[in-house]
């Protein structure tokens, strides 16, 4: 069987990525300590050091991402089967549901250092639904990849016979 470190690493990674660059960059909804009253956003000094803090999160979510390509490579290296498209597609979104429930529980709920939507009013009921969007991915992305295990099962079955053996993603 394929590895499965690689797609849980990649949709971490991807995750933050899409966290990060849709959340932070382009909506502008919150930054990584934008609820933090030591930094608010409202003045220079603060934007600043909450723009630095989204920079350390880009880095370890690319860090994410560089993981789990090293560990594809080394699994393919050591003659591995390359994953079906959904055994391989399932995990990066279990990946990226981890991602969400993690970040989510530590930094909305635990730490408060920011909130889905610190401009705006009920931040909890944004946090409650970024954690369900994550348990979400996390099921679907589970039952993909499942359904991507069956199916490579049945292809390198010794009963199929070797004709059935179809190395080929679908």
């Amino acid at each position: 069987m394929p590895s499965k470190a690689s797609g849980l690493l990649y949709g971490l990674g991807f995750g933050g990525f899409i966290d990060g660059i849709v959340l932070h960059q382009i909506l502008q909804w919150h930054h990584m300590v934008s609820h933090v009253e030591e930094y608010p956003t409202t003045t220079v000094a603060g934007l600043e050091v909450n723009t630095l803090a989204d920079g350390f999160f880009h880095v370890a979510t690319w860090f994410l991402v560089l993981a789990g390509s090293i560990t594809a490579i080394k699994a393919w290296r050591e003659g591995r089967f390359a994953p079906s498209w959904s055994f391989h597609f399932g995990l990066v979104l279990a990946g990226w549901g981890i991602f969400n429930l993690v970040e989510g529980t530590v930094n909305h709920h635990l730490l408060g250092v920011h909130h889905v939507r610190d401009d705006a009013g009920a931040p909890l009921s944004w946090d409650i639904a970024f954690l369900v969007f994550g348990l979400l991915l996390v099921v679907g992305g589970w039952l993909l990849h499942q359904h991507g295990v069956k199916a490579m099962e049945r292809r390198t079955s010794p009963i199929a016979g070797a004709d059935a053996v179809d190395r080929r993603t679908h």
